[in-house]
C-alpha cells in the first residue's frame, strides 16, 4: 500500500490498482489522475476535511464511489449519501479494509460544541485520527499519520499520541495553518516521539509518499 500525503489532511492510499481518498478539504489543491477510486473517508464535519466542490469533482470521475463519515458528516453534507461509520465498525472496500476508532474531535475551547470525529485504520497497517489523539487499541501500526499543527493541539500532546501509538514509521499532517519554521519545530518534536520506541519518522511535504 502506498500512502501520499495532500495539503493539510487529505491522503491518498493506493493497492492493488485501486485508491482511497481522505478528508480532502478546503486547505488542499484538487486531486489529479485518482485511479480507480473505491472509496472516500471523511474523519469529520469541518471543512478543512472535505468540501463540496472535492467531491462533486471526485464524484463526476466515479459516479457511484461511497462516502463513509460519522453522521456529523451525513447532516452537512445532506446533498451527498453518505455511509454513516462510528467506532467499533469495519468496513471492506476491496482491496482495503477500514476499521473506525475514537468517535470525538479534540476540544478546540469550551465555547465550542465537541463535534463526531472518527479515526480510520486501514489494513491493520496504516492509521490517521482525524482532528483526535484517538488511539487503535492494539493495533500494530506500521504508519501513522499524526496531526502537528491545529487550533485544538498542543505539540506536547500530540507528542503523548504517538508515543501511545507506537508506530514503526510516522509523518505529520494537518499542518497548513503552521509557517514554515513552526513546521520544523512540530516536526522534530514528533521525531523524538516516534523514535523513542525504535520508529522514524518521515518529513513528507505535499505529493510525497511511503510505501507500507
Amino acid at each position: 500500500m502506498r500512502v501520499t500525503k495532500h495539503e493539510h489532511a487529505c491522503l491518498r492510499l493506493e493497492s492493488a490498482g485501486k485508491t482511497l481518498v481522505i478528508d480532502p478539504g478546503s486547505f488542499t489543491l484538487p486531486l489529479q489522475e485518482v485511479d480507480d477510486l473505491v472509496g472516500i473517508v471523511i474523519t469529520h464535519e469541518h471543512p478543512d476535511h472535505w468540501t463540496p466542490d472535492h467531491l462533486d469533482r471526485l464524484r463526476k470521475a466515479y459516479p457511484d464511489v461511497p462516502i463513509y463519515g460519522p453522521s456529523g458528516v451525513e447532516a452537512a453534507a445532506s446533498g451527498y449519501d453518505v455511509t454513516v461509520v462510528a467506532p467499533g465498525d469495519t468496513v471492506a472496500v476491496a482491496p482495503f479494509t477500514l476499521s473506525f476508532h475514537g468517535g470525538r474531535h479534540a476540544v478546540i475551547h469550551e465555547s465550542i460544541a465537541v463535534i463526531e470525529n472518527v479515526g480510520v485504520l486501514v489494513d491493520d497497517e496504516f492509521y490517521y485520527p482525524g482532528d483526535s489523539y484517538a488511539v487503535p487499541k492494539g493495533a500494530d501500526v506500521k504508519l501513522l499519520a499524526a496531526p502537528v499543527g491545529a487550533p485544538w493541539l498542543k505539540i506536547g500532546e500530540a507528542m503523548d499520541f504517538v508515543l501511545a501509538v507506537a508506530p514503526r514509521r510516522a509523518f505529520g499532517t494537518h499542518d497548513m495553518t503552521l509557517s514554515r519554521i513552526g513546521l520544523g519545530m512540530a516536526r522534530q518534536r514528533l521525531q523524538w516521539a516516534t523514535e523513542q520506541n525504535g520508529g522514524e519518522f518521515l518529513s513528507l511535504g505535499p505529493g510525497e509518499s511511503a510505501d507500507v
